[in-house]
């Protein structure tokens, strides 16, 4: 029998290439780590540089004074520095935003999750998502030029730029993410309730009224709680349209009244304040208390989510807290209470004619049993089909405008060329080449960093407590409005770093803007792939780096490109963030460099309708293009997102 031997010089390259390739699995290993990490660490400098220059009003004005001070008037000859105004104002244009919204979006959810035949699922759900691709400076646009004229012609009012014009146009741009997430709550209800219900001679609307919607009602009540943060984090389209006077209107249901929010004051005022006066860090302030609001909101949104989604299956056998019946009692007086605070709203009136359609509703209840079945279902199909025209009028409504009255300014003289006359003659081809400039610095630097913190997430860890900080910072940096971006960027790259007011400036910050999407988006294409594929290449002796690069990846890579270009819809369309850090107005000339300011179609937009008459055929040329644009990248996303789904389906 002959024996063989290795020679040493193998033994030791084997054991040289084992322990390089061990160091190589931990290096990659520490540099995914790293970029998962790197939420945290941005979440951490904005709330530390926010504390840093808002903490200075909290000291000399007082928490209490500052947030229940009744005027605020910084650059009066004694400054006062009272935010109730501001907040009284963020939570009306809300209440009204949701008021407005809710009724809309859940009816809508209904008809595309159980009453849409498929083809019209398919046209109704882009659709939908294509509201939730216009810019909010689109929305400012259209509301300043079509919403505000219409409210000042029907209520013969001065002006138009009310609480009603803020809520209704918040309430439209709220839309698409209600109606998105309670359709997908509603949708995941399991079919057996559906096909016990029906069994048992229920009708269809009793199946939807008292199985489904209170079974989603978690879901549906998550889809609000995000909807309300997407209302009290906007901008640009509030800032345009609500007046913007720092009271509380009198009587406090005048929602013909002007009024501010936090997110308005800080747009208006920001860009012309002295860096390091009471002012400026009286604004600061403001910031902290919006994004303390706002992450609250969001969180709890996130947390019904994942308790659902991870929840679900344990939840099922144990006995629910409410019975169906009581849920869907509570769901009607919470429509109840909808539909008061609507007629409340819609009417001015005294507070007590909403207890008139409380005692209004309590007899409709009483009434209720003596109607047929099959006639309450024609009613609620009625009003759930109403629903959902008006939406999508609503969408064809603004499409329209802005087609219609953008087509004519377009030529390729306006593409090509710089402004004039303060953007009255001319074109736009300075903004057209900064905004793909900003964006494709901001995917250059996001996605690298997204999609490495997705792979660590999904294939380096398991759940714990790392990860939970992990998930949590990316949460809170999703959550955190565009604004309080602008404000971070401007205060810790603009001055701290000192890079100046440029477009690497503002690439920076919609990288951090758009990065929550990329690792959100990246981690669900991750989590589709099956786990027998990676655990058939480890058995294959592939290692974990191999696996990942050569058989998770690739396969993950359609829903990454996704996100990707999601990202760049939403980077191209916002406004707040390179407001402080990255524009100008108007400029003939081409950046030379990334340390330049550029010019970028949003901004342009907004100045051009705000600050610049007799400019109407350039606006609507301009927010035709950026409309384009945006939705172009959204329209691409959701094709490829459709292509993908039915070839895995086929």
């Amino acid at each position: 029998m002959k024996s063989f031997t290795i020679p040493l010089s193998a033994l030791t390259r084997s054991a040289t290439h084992a322990r390089y390739s061990l160091l190589k699995e931990k290096s990659i290993q520490t540099v995914f780590f790293s970029t998962a990490f790197f939420a945290v660490i941005v979440v951490t400098f904005i709330l530390l540089f926010l504390v840093r220059d808002g903490y200075p009003v909290f000291t000399q004005v007082g928490i209490l004074d500052f947030l229940f001070g009744p005027d605020w008037a910084p650059t009066a000859s004694e400054p006062l520095y009272g935010i109730f105004p501001l907040i009284v104002g963020t939570l009306l244009v809300t209440l009204g935003a949701m008021v407005f919204a809710v009724p809309l979006s859940i009816g809508c959810a209904i008809y595309i999750a159980e009453l849409a035949s498929p083809r019209a699922k398919s046209i109704l759900k882009p659709a939908i998502e294509l509201l939730a691709g216009i810019p909010s400076v689109v929305y400012g646009f259209f509301g300043l030029i079509v919403l505000t004229n219409f409210i000042r012609v029907a209520f013969d009012l001065p002006t138009g730029e009310t609480w009603l014009a803020a809520s209704v146009l918040l309430g439209i741009m709220a839309l698409p993410t209600i109606v998105s997430v309670s359709e997908d709550a509603i949708s995941s209800v399991p079919h057996e309730f559906r096909e016990g219900s029906l069994a048992i001679g229920a009708t269809r609307w009793q199946t939807i009224s008292r199985v489904l919607v209170p079974a989603a009602l978690s879901g549906i009540a998550a889809a609000i709680i995000l909807g309300i943060g997407r209302a009290i984090g906007e901008t640009m389209a509030v800032m345009m349209v609500a007046g913007n006077a720092a009271i509380v209107p009198d009587p406090v249901w005048n929602i013909l009244s002007p009024l501010r929010t936090l997110t308005g004051t800080l747009g208006i005022e920001m860009g012309e304040v002295a860096v390091g006066s009471d002012h400026y860090h009286a604004l600061f302030g403001v910031a902290i208390v919006l994004l303390v609001i706002t992450l609250g909101i969001n969180l709890a949104a996130v947390a019904i989510l994942r308790y659902l989604n991870e929840g679900r299956v344990a939840s099922a056998a144990k006995k629910p807290f409410f019975s169906a019946r009581t849920r869907a009692r509570i769901l009607f007086a919470a429509g109840t209470l909808g539909f008061s605070l609507l007629l409340l709203i819609l009417t001015a009136a005294p507070p007590y004619l909403a207890a008139l359609v409380l005692f209004g509703g309590g007899g409709w209840y009483m009434v209720r049993p003596f109607i047929p079945e099959n006639r309450v279902q024609q009613i609620a199909f009625v009003f759930i089909g109403l629903a959902t025209l008006i939406v999508l009028a609503i969408l064809i409504i603004i499409l329209q405008d802005i087609v219609i009255n953008g087509l004519p300014a377009l030529s390729w003289e306006f593409l090509t060329t710089s402004p004039l006359d303060s953007g009255r003659a001319g074109g736009i081809f300075p903004a057209i080449i900064g905004t793909l400039d900003l964006v494709v610095g901001a995917i250059a630097i996001a996605l690298p960093l997204g999609v490495g913190a997705a792979v660590y997430l999904v294939e380096y860890t398991q759940e714990g407590r790392m990860t939970q900080v992990i998930r949590t910072g990316v949460d809170l940096l999703n959550g955190t409005p565009s604004i309080v971006f602008g404000l971070f960027g401007f205060a810790f790259i603009v001055l701290y770093l000192g890079i100046g007011v440029s477009m690497l400036a503002g690439q920076i910050t919609l990288a951090l803007m758009v990065l929550p999407t990329v690792i959100r988006t990246t981690e669900e294409s991750l989590k589709s792939i099956p786990m027998a594929l990676r655990e058939g290449s480890l058995a294959l002796g592939a290692t974990r780096w191999q696996t990942i690069s050569r058989v998770v990846i690739p396969p993950a890579l359609p829903g990454i490109l996704t996100g990707a270009i999601l990202s760049i819809g939403r980077a191209a369309g916002e406004t707040a963030p390179i407001m402080f850090t990255a524009v100008v107005f108007s400029s003939r000339f081409l950046p030379d460099s990334v340390l330049d300011p550029v010019m970028a179609l949003p901004y342009h937009l907004f100045i051009l309708a705000t600050n610049v008459p007799g400019s109407s055929m350039n606006k609507y040329g301009t927010a035709l293009v950026l409309l384009l644009l945006v939705v172009s990248f959204y329209a691409v996303a959701i094709a490829a997102r459709t292509h993908f789904q039915n070839k895995m389906r086929g």
